[in-house]
């Protein structure tokens, strides 16, 4: 025996699903979308982003070590938007601030050199994480979003439970199958949040890393040239 109940495959499509849903969860659903479609937004112009910061760090270490005027070099790279630049530029700066009083005072030099080259590194990782809290946001709250939107729903179907006097699949299905929709809505704008947000969060601790190297290295650079200015 065959039965027929209300459960068509145009009815439990996504978009029926949608139009069948009350306001509510249709609000939840629509947020979440958007939600979802801001989150992608973000992770591929992040991609892009740190993919093109990772080339231009390495270009520059590369015409850096090669480079042997460092004066020179600085001229070249002054005006630069590149990350790695700004932190150099910031320690040629405080370099030739520190340098141009005499007696210069060599641990001061060192000092100065080591904070502002530290700071500039820590303002360019701030800027590169910038909407990284978006994606963690999405990612935490998204999953909660689509549950409200599941309990919505369920308790909807026990209405028309009350309602009909009835407890058949044909009466339940369609609250049901809408609030399994909201919270799988909800994973879908949750999961990649999470995923990029660890991936990106560990891509900018690396640059962080070689920047703090860099950093490190044309201190030193500048530290020897200190001990042969003293002499």
């Amino acid at each position: 025996m065959d039965f027929m109940v209300n459960t068509e495959a145009a009815t439990l499509s996504p978009l029926g699903l949608f139009l069948q849903a009350d306001w509510v969860v249709k609000g939840v659903m629509i947020g979440l979308l958007l939600a979802s479609i801001w989150t992608w937004a973000i992770i591929v112009s992040f991609w892009r982003r740190l993919g093109g910061v990772k080339k231009s760090i390495v270009k520059f270490e590369d015409d850096f070590n090669k480079a042997d005027d460092v004066d020179a070099f600085h001229r070249m790279h002054s005006n630069s938007d590149l990350v790695i630049a700004r932190v150099f530029t910031a320690g040629v700066s405080e370099w030739r601030r520190s340098t141009t009083t005499k007696p210069i005072d060599r641990d001061g030099v060192r000092d100065r050199l080591a904070t502002t080259m530290g700071s500039a590194v820590a303002n360019e990782v701030d800027n590169l994480s910038d909407r990284l809290n978006v994606l963690a946001t999405v990612g935490s709250v998204a999953p909660f979003v689509g549950l409200f939107g599941t309990v919505w729903g369920i308790m909807r179907s026990f209405t028309a439970i009350a309602a009909e006097q009835n407890s058949s699949l044909a009466v339940v299905a369609p609250g049901l199958a809408e609030a399994l929709f909201a919270t799988a809505i909800g994973l879908f704008a949750a999961i990649p949040a999470v995923i990029a947000y660890n991936r990106f969060g560990h891509s900018i601790n690396r640059i962080e890393s070689r920047l703090n190297r860099f950093a490190d290295g044309f201190h030193s650079t500048l530290s020897r040239q200190l001990d042969v200015a003293g002499r």
